[in-house]
């Protein structure tokens, strides 16, 4: 397959060391993983022929060897706006969006949302979905302008800047927010940002562990989460989410969020950065949040 877009994602902490993690870590001198969305060059499988669009888990590079099943999959781009739709709102960002929220978070209308890093690919999508469930929703972003973009372009009820802002600071911004409690806290960040939304848990209330992006690229040892105590004291629970387990089940949510979109319900943002060869550079604006929506690199 000739891979035209490729979607670049935080590096997942058991890609990049050798510590037990859900995938064998990736080895000096192979590809990086990236899920693709490109052309069939020639395909010994009948299902598959020259030209077909088809999206999957392939890597950072002009060519991949696909094989049936797992993510791999044909999409129709003439359904959408563009082939890197299938990378963001209708690809893995949009389905972790999709079952993390409804599946584990278990959102009931009136229920008041904390989402971290709320203007990113997942968290965008997270507050729109709540949102159309009838939540109320906060975002944690960094920066006036990001948190501009929660209010006008997500409408997020409220934005919270992190920048400047110690544990304490956070947790005080949050309970101005959000009075009543937080019943969900869809976590994208870990640390600090954690800490203060366990702060502020209401009775029952559930955390999403869905990513911990502040710890990925720190060379000092993790952070960690020091407040894990809320949880005894409002009988809350938390759960770690992969997208993995629900693979059977995107066509369900692919068909949601398509009709989502076609209605005009949900907003989708994409950062298209070109040349394989600024791979690298393009990757670290996710560390520096200098990407604004869902970050993809076009390779042809």
């Amino acid at each position: 397959m000739r891979n035209h877009f490729a979607s670049l994602d935080p590096a997942q902490r058991g890609w990049m060391d050798e510590a037990p993690s859900y995938m064998p870590p990736i080895s000096l001198g192979s590809p990086i993983r990236a899920s693709t969305v490109g052309r069939v060059h020639s395909s010994a499988n009948e299902d598959f022929s020259p030209g077909d669009w088809v999206a999957g888990l392939n890597a950072l590079e002009d060519y991949s060897v696909v094989t049936p099943g797992g993510y791999t999959r044909k999409v129709d781009v003439a359904a959408v706006p563009s082939p890197t739709y299938f990378l963001s709102a209708l690809g893995i960002s949009g389905m972790t969006a999709y079952f993390a929220l409804l599946e584990q978070g278990r959102p009931l209308a009136g229920e008041t949302v904390l989402v971290s890093a709320a203007a990113g690919a997942v968290g965008s999508l997270v507050g729109q979905i709540a949102r159309i469930k009838g939540c109320r929703t906060i975002g944690i972003a960094g920066g006036a302008e990001k948190c501009r973009r929660l209010l006008e372009d997500y409408h997020y009820d409220a934005a919270i800047d992190h920048r400047g802002k110690d544990r304490a600071q956070l947790s005080a911004a949050i309970a101005q927010a959000a009075p009543e409690r937080l019943n969900l806290v869809f976590e994208n960040v870990g640390g600090d940002i954690l800490d203060a939304g366990l702060k502020q848990l209401a009775r029952g209330g559930r955390v999403v562990l869905c990513g911990l992006i502040s710890e990925y690229n720190n060379t000092q040892g993790t952070t960690g989460a020091h407040d894990l105590w809320q949880l005894i004291v409002q009988r809350a629970h938390i759960h770690g989410f992969l997208v993995s387990d629900y693979a059977t089940r995107f066509p369900a949510g692919l068909a949601q969020m398509s009709q989502w979109i076609a209605a005009g319900q949900i907003r989708v943002d994409e950062h298209i950065e070109h040349g394989l060869e600024n791979a690298y550079e393009t990757l670290m604006k996710l560390f520096s949040g200098g990407n604004r929506g869902k970050l993809i690199l076009r390779i042809v």
